[in-house]
């Protein structure tokens, strides 16, 4: 059975950072996948070609896990900005994937910090990223997924706490 490891988080949860440490490392070099890179739509293509954003997300998510169960790798990891839900749904398509969701998450004052400070990127420090955050760490509690704060840990130290989630560690 193939195991993929899904990273899902609000921007400035720290999800790319954690990713681009775990693809350093073995077994995870080269078998590292980022959601965005299928390309992401306007909002204006995601209604015309989808509905809407919540239907382009979870079509997404459904071609990740189709290009990931194509795969001839044994381990592979994805980081992305998806439901916990939508990747459950996908993953029951493909019966031969182990799939494991970790929800990283830190304090809205963190993911502000990050965004607007670190990464330029004041546009997404707002609340409606605030909500979403919340609506994911929602999800995830009530699906029992693993969640990580990363407010006051190192990425390697995030990494670390990915792997021993999993069980691979």
């Amino acid at each position: 059975m193939k195991s993929v490891v899904v990273l899902v988080g609000a921007s400035g949860s720290g999800k790319t950072t954690v990713a681009e440490v775990l693809a350093a490392r073995p077994p995870w070099a080269g078998n590292t996948h980022y959601f965005d890179t299928i390309g992401v739509p306007s909002a204006a293509e995601m209604e015309e070609r989808h509905g809407g954003g919540e239907a382009w997300q979870l079509w997404a998510t459904q071609q990740w896990m189709d290009r990931l169960a194509r795969s001839d790798s044994a381990l592979q990891l994805l980081e992305g900005q998806t439901r916990p839900s939508f990747v459950m749904t996908a993953a029951e398509a493909h019966p031969e994937l182990a799939v494991q969701i970790v929800l990283l998450d830190c304090t809205p004052e963190v993911r502000q910090h990050r965004l607007a400070e670190l990464r330029q990127a004041s546009e997404l420090a707002n609340p409606q990223m605030d909500c979403w955050a919340a609506y994911l760490a929602g999800q995830a509690h009530a699906l029992g997924l693993s969640v990580i704060d990363t407010g006051d840990l190192e990425p390697g130290a995030v990494a670390d706490r990915v792997e021993a989630a999993t069980g691979l560690r």
